[in-house]
């Protein structure tokens, strides 16, 4: 599931923009500048910006220069009306990964997100190989040497989260919003139970674990 933010200032735009990427498959934040985009990264794990340039509080090439200066590489797409070739340069030169201009094309914009996922080699393939394991998205299962287990579906879907990232530390309220909803009345405990099930389900693999970081969250490491 990848997990697309829209950052606008202007609310008609983030809710055309949000019903085009839902209708396209993909999970939608929105943010109204990149002030209160950066706070939302804080809180849900983003796989790409899709970003206006001309905001209040601070505009797009602040923050994607923010990220990059941070190490992040994050892909952004920036959307903007500014059509001169200097507008362009700059957002390359602060770090963007592609750049459209207003009207949107809904056609061409969905194409060029899908190009940047791809560079950044999380498209959404539904399935994950390690070694003898695979993990297949469509049947919710996870099959290893001719055994194969059907999860429930928070179950795989945490499991093909944290193995989508291997290393990267997701808090319970990360996994919480991603998986259940940011509007879910269940507690973030369901988390650690969950985690719980999922450890005794495949303890033994040698293929992969799940590892609690103290005072943060979890973690999937790849042993291959």
């Amino acid at each position: 599931m990848v997990h697309i933010m829209v950052v606008d200032d202007d609310k008609n735009t983030r809710l055309y923009l949000r019903g085009v990427l839902e209708g396209a498959g993909y999970i939608v934040s929105t943010a109204e500048n990149g002030v209160n985009a950066l706070t939302l990264m804080d809180k849900e794990c983003i796989d790409l910006v899709v970003l206006d340039v001309m905001m209040p509080q601070m505009d797009g090439y602040e923050f994607t220069r923010i990220l990059r200066e941070t190490q992040n590489n994050l892909p952004i797409l920036m959307v903007s009306a500014k059509q001169l070739p200097t507008d362009k340069h700059r957002g390359f030169e602060v770090g963007t990964d592609d750049y459209i201009t207003k009207p949107i094309d809904d056609e061409e914009m969905l194409f060029r997100i899908k190009a940047l996922l791809r560079r950044a080699q999380i498209a959404n393939e539904r399935k994950i190989v390690m070694g003898e394991v695979v993990l297949d998205y469509d049947s919710l299962t996870v099959s290893r040497n001719g055994e194969v287990h059907e999860l429930p579906q928070k179950e795989f879907l945490l499991l093909y989260k944290l193995l989508s990232y291997p290393g990267k530390i997701f808090t319970r309220i990360q996994l919480m919003d991603e998986i259940w909803g940011a509007d879910s009345e269940t507690g973030w405990e369901t988390v650690t139970v969950h985690i719980g099930r999922l450890r005794r389900r495949f303890e033994g693999w040698p293929e992969f674990n799940i590892e609690s970081v103290r005072g943060l969250g979890y973690k999937a490491v790849k042993k291959l």
